[in-house]
């Protein structure tokens, strides 16, 4: 009897939701691309650039999903040896499926070479929660 009532449990479970549901996971709510150097006015430069000169390190950012999203935009930079020179971040909110171009600005105060890491997080810096995969850019200071 418990096996025929455990039986009809399950059957009952499945077949009260006819309508499938689509979940995003987590890293898929928010889609980062065109990673990208550019002057303080959004123009493109190389991977190239001199000691002080100002740079955006910048962005798009998209929601995937049906509902808006906050976020917070974070760049952290790290020298050749792995030592973070800068860590600066930007927060909002992104409507469903909004795409949406945002930066940071950094001045290298030394030659080297440089990671420009990416990330979009939820909740930063209290309880964050990663968005999206994190992308990277090579810089190199001279």
């Amino acid at each position: 009897m418990r096996k025929n009532i455990c039986i009809l449990g399950l059957f009952f479970i499945f077949s009260v939701s006819p309508i499938a549901v689509y979940a995003i996971v987590d890293l898929e709510k928010v889609t980062i691309s065109n990673p990208m150097l550019a002057n303080a006015f959004g123009t493109p430069l190389d991977s190239s650039i001199t000691v002080e000169q100002q740079i955006q390190i910048a962005a798009d950012i998209t929601n995937n999903q049906e509902k808006s999203q906050q976020f917070n935009y974070l760049v952290q930079i790290k020298n050749e040896n792995g030592v973070v020179e800068k860590l600066s971040w930007t927060g909002g909110v992104l409507n469903k499926d909004q795409k949406w171009n945002t930066s940071t600005f950094w001045s290298p105060q030394k030659a080297g070479e440089y990671i420009a890491e990416i990330y979009v997080w939820e909740d930063f810096p209290i309880d964050h929660k990663a968005l999206t995969e994190n992308t990277t850019i090579s810089i190199k200071v001279s």
